[in-house]
């Protein structure tokens, strides 16, 4: 028997978790669509989602399951909470940004933030940044940290210049 993740993010769309659930998938290899569930006639009064509508999507991307949920306008994301996505090297960290910034705001934020065409926040993060911010030599980590301020993506290599 499988075992349920304990704890699931889920995302209020107002109409596009299916379409956002597809896109996620598409940019993430390690990924897949799970169930979806749909509207039916049955609280229409309160809900307002035409019959057929998608209600619920699972999806899976790198191992982490989520659940996208068309709940209407009432909500909004914001900034207060964003997905990390760790990348190895400089490819991967280009790879994500222009993926998953596609539409969105890259140019919003600073220190790897964005978001994407739905409004949900994400940080493009090198795994090398936390060695580079906490490294002994204080003063190579305060130019580290100076360097990175003034990037909206980051860069592996001034980074490492720094």
């Amino acid at each position: 028997m499988a075992t349920m993740q304990k704890i699931t993010p889920n995302l209020w769309f107002d109409t596009q978790a299916e379409e956002a659930a597809n896109y996620y998938t598409s940019i993430f290899k390690n990924s897949s669509i799970g169930k979806i569930s749909y509207f039916g006639k049955e609280g229409y009064e309160i809900h307002k989602m035409p019959e057929g509508t998608v209600m619920v999507i699972e999806f899976e991307l790198e191992g982490q399951k989520f659940i996208g949920l068309n709940g209407g306008p009432v909500f909004k994301f914001n900034e207060a909470v964003s997905f990390i996505v760790n990348c190895e090297n400089q490819e991967e960290v280009d790879y994500y940004w222009d993926k998953l910034s596609a539409g969105g705001e890259k140019n919003a934020q600073q220190c790897g933030w964005l978001k994407d065409k739905f409004g949900l926040s994400w940080q493009i993060v090198p795994t090398i940044l936390a060695e580079l911010m906490t490294n002994k030599d204080k003063e190579k980590s305060g130019r580290v940290m100076s360097a990175m301020l003034q990037m909206k993506k980051i860069d592996i290599k001034t980074l490492e210049q720094a």
